[in-house]
């Protein structure tokens, strides 16, 4: 595995190119202003920035902006009525929104696909809830072990 400096010198050529990619998602579509203005993004680790540049890449390709990845959110958790929930989220930062996006949708997938197999299969479900199992029989307990009686001297 390659450490996030031979990562950054081969995707980016060195850090500081890697922090100019960073900022081009640092408008008002998906950032928040977060940061420490005196210090900036060129002191943040080399690993969280290609984290960063991965996630914001993601979302920037799939939602466009993070108002509309909040809309997914809130869609998939079935919550669109909830105007409190929405505008927590609206809080939240985009790497933590695109977690709770990416689960919400595995936790609907999974939903959708359970629902699937239980109204293909209504009918065997029904015999296998009607049918009993057998008992199974019991083996005889044994006779519990005699100690022997240690003296003591």
């Amino acid at each position: 595995m390659k450490s996030p400096l031979a990562l950054a010198k081969e995707k980016f050529g060195d850090k500081k190119k890697l922090v100019e990619a960073v900022e081009k998602f640092t408008g008002e579509e998906l950032w928040l202003g977060r940061t420490n203005k005196g210090k900036g993004l060129s002191h943040v680790s080399n690993a969280k920035l290609l984290r960063l540049h991965d996630t914001f890449s993601q979302v920037k390709e799939k939602f466009a902006t993070r108002f509309k990845l909040v809309d997914a959110i809130v869609e998939l958790e079935k919550r669109s009525k909830d105007e409190g929930f929405r505008t927590r989220l609206l809080a939240y930062p985009v790497p933590r929104l695109w977690d709770m996006y990416r689960s919400a949708d595995k936790r609907a997938k999974t939903a959708a696909a359970r629902a699937d197999v239980a109204a293909k299969a209504p009918a065997a479900a029904k015999t296998a809830a009607t049918t009993t199992p057998k008992p199974v029989a019991k083996k005889p307990a044994a006779a519990p072990a005699t100690k022997k009686a240690n003296p003591k001297k």
